[in-house]
């Protein structure tokens, strides 16, 4: 596709790496009026560099606005990005993609987006905090990812030294807990397995179960880890993630803690949130942590501005507490660093803006060119998982997957049949109509044909 970026901040040059690889294949262009960004983007990607006011019709129409496919606008400014969108629908067949950080825009999102015709509008921050509020609805998840309209679920967790996974085979856990959930991805140091019935699990591996979110409580709960929603949370900085984070948590009815240096923010915060204990304090001072309860606290969210901050406090509450640690990193060139010092799930705001921009990309593409349905890239790029729709009779219809000769690493983790989902086994087939998720470490498929020798 032909695609415009606006803006090469953080954000956008996540995406412009993303959409440039081989396997996206798309043909870039990108505008920012700041010429060392422009000329940073072009040194290191194969992408056409503009300078210029991305809201200006002359610019985009140099950039190639008549023949475009889609244009994101993910500069700094809200109003900018949408008044580049709103020129961009000059040519009525060009998607618009917008980022828009305000809290006064959330409540509008709908009646913006239809009254502009903009495809998707993200928000950096509710985005964060909806990733978070997830986490927390499963305290042993390090991340999940949904597929099939959310009925299957691919959570990541951590085989611990006291694991009743420790030692067991793949076969052995399936006999053992009988749940119909998939051990499908396995990540031991620096390696990434698709595992066959004959692994066996070690501890630190960190491994992605797929299953329906039933079938996941039920296997959680036989290995003896906690799968109800996290009580209480202890919140340190009260920014708009904390604002968003709050709200959803209260919803639910989460006690919610938020400790803040700032005592104006404070006062905004407890006008916001009567049923929220708000406390004017610096959230890393130690003594005012435990005289606040973390150790007590069933989740610990790091949530300040400061990376170093964050990940220290993170490191004081696992040393001190049980909580469910969840840590927000602005800067993700030392991931495979921070990974390493195991502080819960790491939250990157702008990565995770890039990877929902990228979903809606991904979908469009594939609507016009292939069958799939969602991609999620996993484990750091190293493996995949795929949703196909099954539009078609095809190789792969009506045999019996035992039948099926398949490319190494490549697993079949889910087929849904109408309102039937399972984790298939060697005698099951798919069907016309059925959308089939497959794990894979294998870049490059299009089709479900693809899965084949």
């Amino acid at each position: 596709m032909r695609i415009i970026i606006i803006g090469c901040g953080n954000v956008g040059m996540a995406l412009i790496e993303q959409l440039c690889t081989e396997d996206e294949g798309h043909d870039l262009t990108v505008i920012d009026s700041r010429a060392e960004y422009v000329q940073a983007a072009a040194d290191r990607f194969d992408v056409r560099g503009i300078i210029g006011n991305g809201a200006s019709y002359s610019i985009q129409k140099e950039a190639g606005i008549e023949t475009a496919n889609l244009l994101i606008a993910v500069t700094g400014s809200d109003e900018l990005n949408l008044l580049c969108c709103l020129f961009a629908r000059r040519k009525r067949d060009c998607h618009t993609i917008a980022r828009v950080r305000n809290p006064i825009y959330n409540k509008e999102v709908a009646y913006i987006m239809e009254e502009m015709g903009i495809a998707m509008i993200v928000n950096p921050e509710y985005t964060a905090a909806m990733e978070m509020s997830n986490l927390l609805k499963f305290p042993s998840a390090l991340e999940i990812n949904t597929f099939a309209k959310g009925r299957v679920e691919l959570v990541k967790c951590i085989v611990e030294d006291d694991s009743v996974l420790r030692g067991l085979s793949l076969k052995e856990v399936s006999d053992r807990f009988r749940c119909n959930v998939l051990i499908s991805i396995v990540e031991r140091g620096d390696e990434v397995f698709i595992p066959s019935g004959n692994f066996v699990l070690r501890a630190k591996d960190e491994i992605s179960i797929m299953g329906t979110t039933k079938n996941m409580v039920t296997f959680f709960k036989k290995m003896g880890l906690p799968t109800a929603r996290a009580k209480s949370a202890m919140l340190i900085g009260g920014g708009e993630i904390a604002f968003y984070l709050t709200k959803a948590l209260l919803h639910v009815g989460t006690d919610v803690k938020i400790i803040e240096k700032d005592r104006k923010r404070c006062l905004e915060l407890s006008e916001a949130f009567p049923q929220a204990i708000i406390i004017n304090g610096d959230g890393s001072d130690r003594n005012l942590l435990l005289e606040e309860g973390l150790e007590n606290t069933e989740s610990f969210v790091a949530l300040t501005n400061k990376d170093e901050e964050n990940i220290f406090m993170s490191l004081y509450a696992k040393s001190v507490s049980r909580a469910k640690l969840i840590t927000r990193v602005h800067r993700i060139a030392f991931d495979d660093i921070l990974e390493g010092l195991e502080l819960g799930s790491l939250i990157y705001p702008k990565h995770i803006t890039a990877e929902y921009i990228l979903r809606y990309v991904r979908a469009m593409h594939n609507s016009l060119e292939s069958h799939i349905e969602t991609l999620h890239r996993l484990n750091n790029d190293k493996a995949e998982a795929l949703e196909f729709y099954i539009k078609k009779d095809g190789p792969v219809v009506g045999k019996a997957l035992k039948d099926l000769k398949l490319k190494p690493n490549i697993l079949i983790g889910v087929i849904n049949h109408k309102d039937s989902t399972l984790i298939p086994g060697g005698q099951d087939m798919i069907r016309v109509g059925d959308t089939v998720v497959v794990i894979t470490t294998v870049s490059g498929l299009d089709e479900i044909a693809d899965i084949l020798l």
